[in-house]
Parts: structure tokens; sequence; C-alpha cells
């Protein structure tokens, strides 16, 4: 029978050990040996855990540092109406020969479902600290953001590559630390979008809450800042600051992997714990998911995938199209549809190439005093993007995606419907739609004699494939490369 988290027959030994796995886990290992070792179970109760402890300080200390972490552990393992008491160890000689209970706060238990989170540092202390994003000398008690307001949600054009991280992206930012999402983990290549997420998120934050501290900072410049606090023997007051966001945003986390900056991971560690146990929201942008990163600390890792790990993939046409015109209707730009469609057919990397082709067709427009022309897109885009190299065909195509998986090419315009054949085939006929201006008829024709509807659902499926399997999704951008040359 299981109650809350607890198993029925689990004693008080086996929870505190259950519970002592995670905390150590947590702290560092100094502080675990020194508060949390001489710690003895004595009894577990209707969820009330009883702890016996070396002295009335140990109580003192442990409810100051420690009791929203040991409320999260103990609701973990025990359940959520978890309850805690402490009895400080009976000093042989004492007249005093019972031992005292002890409970936080009055003269209950602990009742950890309902326990307020509290903040450690005084108001006068938090008006103390330093903040390391002004120099020396000069006083400023408001934090400044560091938040670009042009990168808002109305700003981001959603798209099935980033609907995903633009809706939780939303969700944080009306309920910043009470969602699920905490941390938000947004990974994704360069220019598709996900310091615009990441900023948006703040501005919306501090629209809806603006007394709410928001903060944020690239991974190197929290790097540099906790290098200097080291410097000036300064670590204490730069680790307070941080303790002291509501919402901390840190771009590019993956930096962090960087240098062997073990120092610099176990500050950010300490940091991100605290927020977390005290319900502050992180938001971290990175080049890769949690499991490809390579260099941090395992104990990091684990925490990023606390909350969601969201990814954000290349766009799609539609996309890409939806994003041109908001950009050019924004900007007052005259562009014909027919020319808004060549550019977004053509530019198929990222969002930052789309908008800087874009940018580099009006300036040679510009420059040039002449009419922005599909001829003139052409000859920029192929400076820009190359992708008038070569020639791109359907032929072309099949024999290139057949000889990457090894499959003779008059395989796929066969009838075989093995396995690894098919897969080829629906590869073949989604490049075909996606590099080339052939109708889908056309599409389907030249690969066997399909029709419209089978190209669709191949497109379809390859599509799916992409959004689930990681190792095929890497092997369609390294083909989409090797096809652009």
């Amino acid at each position: 029978m299981v109650k809350g988290g607890l198993l029925m027959t689990e004693n008080h030994d086996e929870v505190w050990k259950k519970c002592l796995e995670i905390i150590r886990d947590i702290v560092p290992e100094p502080t675990y040996n020194l508060w949390f070792a001489p710690i003895v179970p004595v009894k577990l109760e209707n969820g009330d855990l009883r702890l016996q402890v070396p002295s009335m300080y140990f109580v003192e200390f442990l409810e100051e540092h420690f009791i929203e972490l040991l409320r999260k552990v103990l609701r973990r393992v025990i359940g959520p109406h978890a309850k805690l008491s402490y009895e400080p160890v009976v000093v042989s000689g004492s007249n005093d020969k019972k031992s005292k209970t002890v409970t936080i706060p009055g003269k209950n238990p602990v009742n950890l479902a309902n326990k307020p989170v509290e903040f450690p540092i005084s108001e006068e202390k938090r008006h103390q600290i330093k903040n390391p994003f002004i120099i020396p000398g000069i006083q400023k008690l408001n934090i400044d953001s560091k938040l670009n307001l042009n990168y808002s949600f109305e700003n981001f054009i959603e798209g099935e590559n980033n609907r995903l991280a633009r809706s939780a992206g939303i969700s944080v930012a009306e309920k910043p630390g009470v969602t699920a999402f905490n941390p938000l983990f947004i990974h994704g290549g360069s220019g598709l979008g996900k310091t615009h997420i990441a900023h948006a998120i703040g501005v919306k934050v501090k629209e809806l809450n603006p007394n709410l501290v928001v903060l944020y900072v690239n991974a190197h410049q929290f790097q540099q800042q906790f290098t200097d606090a080291i410097q000036a023997n300064e670590v204490n007051d730069f680790i307070n600051f941080y303790r002291m966001i509501d919402v901390l945003i840190i771009d590019d986390v993956h930096i962090f992997a960087q240098g062997n900056k073990p120092k610099t991971q176990e500050a950010f560690f300490h940091i991100f714990n605290y927020l977390h146990q005290n319900s502050r929201q992180l938001v971290l942008t990175c080049d890769k998911p949690p499991a490809e990163l390579q260099g941090l600390e395992q104990r990091l890792l684990s925490r990023f995938k606390w909350g969601l790990v969201a990814e954000l993939t290349l766009p799609d046409y539609e996309t890409r199209l939806a994003i041109l015109k908001h950009k050019i209707d924004r900007d007052g730009i005259e562009m014909s549809a027919e020319l808004q469609r060549y550019i977004a057919k053509n530019v198929t990397s990222n969002v930052r190439e789309l908008e800087g082709a874009l940018v580099s067709i009006l300036a040679h427009a510009t420059l040039n005093k002449s009419e922005v022309t599909i001829e003139l897109a052409r000859d920029v885009l192929n400076k820009l993007v190359s992708v008038y190299r070569k020639k791109i065909t359907i032929e072309s195509i099949q024999n290139t995606v057949c000889n990457y998986f090894k499959v003779s090419p008059d395989e796929i315009r066969g009838r075989s419907r093995k396995r690894e054949v098919v897969l080829v085939r629906q590869v073949s006929m989604y490049f075909a739609k996606e590099l080339t201006k052939e109708s889908l008829a056309a599409i389907g024709k030249s690969i066997g004699g399909r029709d419209h509807a089978t190209v669709l659902h191949a497109c379809k499926s390859v599509k799916d494939l992409i959004d689930t399997d990681r190792q095929f999704r890497q092997s369609i951008l390294e083909l989409e490369r090797i096809l652009k040359g």
C-alpha cells in the first residue's frame, strides 16, 4: 500500500536514507557532512518524520538555511502532507531526562505542504548587496533587466518549428515560477529565435508584474562577472545578488561547458538550486539539448531536465513567408507577393539569414537606385546563400539520397515495400518538394508514377520523423547541406 509518495512498509530509517540520497546530490559535501550526516531519524508516524539533532543550534540553522530544501525532499519521499519535527540529543546528567520535541514553527509540527517560502536575506542586507551590472561606486538600487523591448511575443511569428517553445514561454511569463515549466530549457541552432523568446518572456513578465525582479544575462557575461568577483573577493555578494532575482534568464548556457570552469558551474549550481527551491523562474537557452552537452557537471544537466525542454527547428516555407510578411508590413516596405515567395522559398537555413537576405536586397536596390526585382534578388541570394551554385533537380536529389542511404535509385522507383526502401523513397519526395519548384504530380511521376497524395503522405511522414527521431533529424540536416552544396 502506498500513502502519498511513501510505501507503508518503509520505516523512518529507510525514509531518511532516501532523503539523504537526494540532499547529498544537491548540497556540497562539506555542508552535507556538517549539517545532515549527524542527524538521526527517530520516528515516522502519519507522515510526521521526527529527527534527532545534536543541539538547538542545529534546529535554528536548519530552519534558517535548509527548511525549503527539507520541505521539497520530504514531500517527494513521503508525500504532499509530510511533516517534520526535531528532538535534540539529551545530554547525560541533565536534570531533564525526557527528550524534548522541538517543532518549527510554534507548537505544532511543520506542515511542509503549506510552509511559506522564506527569503533569508533581510531587507536591510538586501539593499547592501552589490550589483555586478553597475560600476563600483555608483549607487543604483533598481536592477536593469537588460531586456530588449523589440523582442516581444507580438514580434515572434509562430510556426510548427517553434510552437511548443513559444506557448511554454507565454505560460511562464504569465505565471513565473508556478507552472511545471521550471526551468524552461530552450535549445536549437543559431538564428532560430532562442534569444528572441528569452527576451520576450522577460518583457511579458515585466509588463504583467512590474515589481518582479527580472534579469537577462548571457552565460559569457555571467562567467566574466564571477571571475571578477573572485578577484575582488566578492563571491558572496555575487551569489547573493543572483539570489534576489525572481525571473533569471540565462542565454547560451553551453558556454558554461567550455574552457573548464568548474567554479563557475558550482556557483551557478547553487544559484539555480536556491531560485528553484524558492519558486523563482529560470529560463535557459542552449545550442544543444541537455543530453548532448559535454563538459557540464551531471548534477547541473539533471536539473536542466526538471522542467520543460523545448526545441526550435528550421522554419518551414509557410513560417518563413509569414516572417517576411510581418517584417515587410512592420517596416512599411513595398514588395510584390511573388518576390516574397521567392525569397522564402530560397532562404531556408534560419530566421536570421532570412531577415539578412531581405535587408541586403533592399540595400542593393537603394544603392543602385533600381527596383526590387526577382533578378536583383537572385543576384543577392546567389552571393549570400549560394542557392544557385548548382542546379538541384529531382534526379540529383534521388541520386544523392540513394547514395547516402546505400539504396539503388531503381529500388525507390519500383514497388518494393521494404522498410528501408520506403524511407529513402519518402525522403527523396520530401527533398524534391522542399528544394525544387516541381509540382507534386511531377515529383510523384518521377518516382515510379506515384500520385500527389502519396507525395504529401511521404512529406508528412518525414516531418514526423524529424520531430521525433533525433538521429534521423541529423541525417536530414546533413543531407540538406550536401544537396545545397
